[in-house]
C-alpha cells in the first residue's frame, strides 16, 4: 500500500517511514514541490484536515496522511499548542522557537508539558480514520542531546530522565505522541485489511 504524507517536514516524513511497516510512505513534495497550505484551523484536528485536503488534490487518488501536532503548557495556558512551529516567529526556526519558550518559562515553576498529536488518514474514496497520540513530560532549560527535532532536546518524557533528543530513533518512535497516533493509524488499517 502507498501513502501521501502531507508535509514538507523531512524529519517527520522519517519518523512515518519508520513507524508504519508494510506500507511505502511518499513524500507530497514528490507531488507538489511548493506544498505549504495555510493552516488556518483552531485545532490540530482542522489543521491536519487542511493539509490532507491540500495533499489530497495534487496526489491522484492515493491516501493521504497528515498530522498537526504541538507542545502544550499548561502554565503557559496550553501554549504553543497549535503555533508550535512558528512560536519563535519563523515557521520551523527550532532554536528561535526553544529560546523563546524558555524566555516565556523564566521564574514558573510548574514545567509540566505534554506533546500532542492529530493524525488524519484520507482514503480514495474521501472516508477519513482520525487518531491522537499524547506524551507526558516536563520542560527543562538547558538542551540535550542532538536527536530528534523541535523541543526535543528540553522535553523529558515521564519516567525518563533523558530528554527526547537523547533518545534512539526506535525509542522515540516507541514512545511519542506522533508514534502512538501512526501505530493507531496502522493498526485501523489493519483491522480494515487494508494492510497485512
Amino acid at each position: 500500500m502507498k501513502i501521501v504524507f502531507a508535509t514538507g517536514n523531512k524529519h517527520k516524513l522519517q519518523e512515518a517511514r519508520e513507524i508504519f511497516t508494510g506500507v511505502e510512505i511518499l513524500s507530497i513534495l514528490d507531488f507538489d514541490k511548493d506544498f505549504d497550505p495555510e493552516e488556518y484551523g483552531k485545532t490540530f484536528l482542522e489543521n491536519a484536515v487542511i493539509k490532507a485536503e491540500a495533499a489530497r488534490a495534487v496526489t491522484g487518488g492515493l491516501p493521504v496522511l497528515s498530522d498537526d501536532s504541538g507542545l502544550i503548557v499548561p502554565a503557559l495556558d496550553g501554549a504553543p499548542g497549535i503555533h508550535s512551529a512558528r512560536w519563535g516567529g519563523v515557521n520551523g526556526d527550532h532554536a528561535r522557537n526553544r529560546a523563546k519558550l524558555r524566555t516565556d518559562l523564566s521564574g514558573i515553576a510548574d514545567r509540566s508539558a505534554y506533546f500532542l498529536c492529530t493524525a488524519v488518514l484520507i482514503c480514495p474514496a474521501g472516508n477519513a480514520l482520525v487518531a491522537t497520540g499524547r506524551v507526558d513530560g516536563t520542560l527543562i532549560d538547558e538542551e540535550r542531546g542532538d536527536g530528534g527535532f523541535g523541543y526535543d532536546p528540553m522535553f523529558i518524557a515521564q519516567d525518563d530522565t533523558r530528554t527526547l533528543a537523547q533518545l534512539s530513533a526506535d525509542e522515540k518512535n516507541a514512545l511519542s505522541h506522533r508514534g502512538r497516533a501512526f501505530r493507531k493509524l496502522e493498526e485501523m488499517l489493519r483491522c480494515l485489511a487494508l494492510i497485512g
